[in-house]
């Protein structure tokens, strides 16, 4: 019998968070520091929102794009926090999870062998989305000196006749490092005189501990050239729920909306609608959220510089990413024995390229009793590595 299936599926390596998240669950009395969760149920009247669309039967397919309540809701959104303006008509597509918005937009825009410039440490899902698309990936390490922010230098010695689409993920996932706006104008620069494309993963937008959250859309001469996706699993915490939304220009959204069209019809209906309740008066629950996780975030940085380790300090999302390249051992070695050893699962940093090595992702977006219990852990396991050396 021949082969059955695709090589190209064949090569993309299996997510390296995932791994640890399965051994996890299955350890009795472990701590899982390593899944990008936040911890907070959905906020009731969202939930209660998703409950009430239930009863109502609202149960069919929405359009393609999503139901324009929402979509006018998104519009609504992006114009107040991020002073951007879209059609809603047209120009945004409600997307099952931003992870879909990501795939659509590189499937939509690239041809075989146009090159993707992708910054890393970065979220794993870019690498086998421009795969899959047939595109070819061009890494940009980022510097933990450079705070992991992208500097105008990096970007234009990393293009080639080739590149077409600059992947923006900031705030960061897994560093936690973010752009401002000075930051975004140097890079908006370049991506104009070289007639590049800019697909701004902004998940972690209402995530933002430093200031306010820019998007590099709304920088003159970027709008027209920015595929900006967002969702509501980080900032209300709905992850089940499976939903985001792209905003860009609409020649480039209605070709993300003809693939979606045929593999997914539309986003949950359910979701859609408890969606509209969450933008429309879930500002309290987010900042509410976002001060919490501002809290283990100090609490955590306090709890590693206690313990020797080095990490730079995040200003986004709710993860920090300290270095461990002075204990000897190869990220993916250090989360192995700690997990064994302690029975708590945090990620290395290898998982999200090969310039994460040396360092790990710890999440914060658990209780502070997990925190407290975990981070104790790993004191105790750095205090044995110490000894180790002696």
């Amino acid at each position: 019998m021949r082969n059955p299936l695709s090589d190209k599926v064949l090569d993309i390596k299996p997510s390296g968070i995932r791994k640890f998240f399965d051994i996890v669950s299955e350890m009795k009395d472990a701590i899982s520091l390593g899944v990008g969760e936040p911890d907070f149920e959905t906020p009731w009247h969202i939930r209660e929102e998703g409950i009430y669309s239930l009863e109502k039967g609202r149960t069919v397919y929405t359009s393609n794009s999503g139901l324009l309540e929402l979509r006018k809701e998104i519009v609504n959104y992006l114009n107040r926090r991020v002073n951007v303006n879209y059609d809603p008509r047209h120009e945004v597509l409600i997307t099952v999870g931003g992870s879909e918005a990501i795939d659509l937009a590189l499937r939509a825009m690239l041809n075989p062998g146009d090159e993707v410039l992708i910054p890393q440490p970065c979220y794993v899902s870019y690498l086998p989305c421009c795969q899959l698309a047939d595109g070819v990936p061009v890494f940009i390490n980022l510097k933990e000196e450079n705070q992991f922010r992208l500097t105008a230098q990096e970007l234009r010695d990393a293009i080639t006749p080739k590149s077409k689409i600059l992947v923006l993920p900031f705030p960061n996932n897994p560093t936690g490092g973010v752009m401002t706006r000075e930051d975004l104008e140097a890079i908006a620069e370049v991506i104009i005189e070289k007639d590049l494309f800019v697909i701004s993963d902004e998940i972690y937008s209402e995530l933002t501990y430093l200031g306010e959250h820019v998007s590099i859309a709304s920088l003159p001469g970027m709008r027209e050239r920015t595929i900006l996706i967002n969702g509501f699993s980080k900032a209300y915490a709905m992850t089940g729920w499976r939903l985001g939304y792209a905003a860009g220009p609409q020649y480039i959204l209605e070709q993300m909306t003809k693939i979606h069209q045929f593999a997914i019809m539309c986003a949950p209906t359910t979701s859609q609608y408890a969606a509209i309740e969450a933008l429309k008066n879930g500002d309290e629950d987010v900042a509410r959220m976002r001060d919490a996780y501002d809290q283990r975030r100090h609490f955590v940085l306090s709890r590693l510089h206690e313990m020797g380790l080095q990490c730079f300090e995040p200003y986004g999302a709710f993860y920090a990413f300290p270095s461990i390249a002075r204990f000897g051992l190869t990220s993916d070695e250090f989360a192995t024995r700690f997990l064994k050893e302690e029975k708590v699962a945090i990620v290395p940093g290898t998982a999200f390229g090969d310039c994460g090595e040396g360092f790990l992702r710890l999440s914060y977006a658990y209780s502070i009793e997990n925190l407290k219990e975990a981070l104790g852990r790993l004191e105790r396991f750095v205090q044995r590595l110490e000894q180790e050396q002696r």
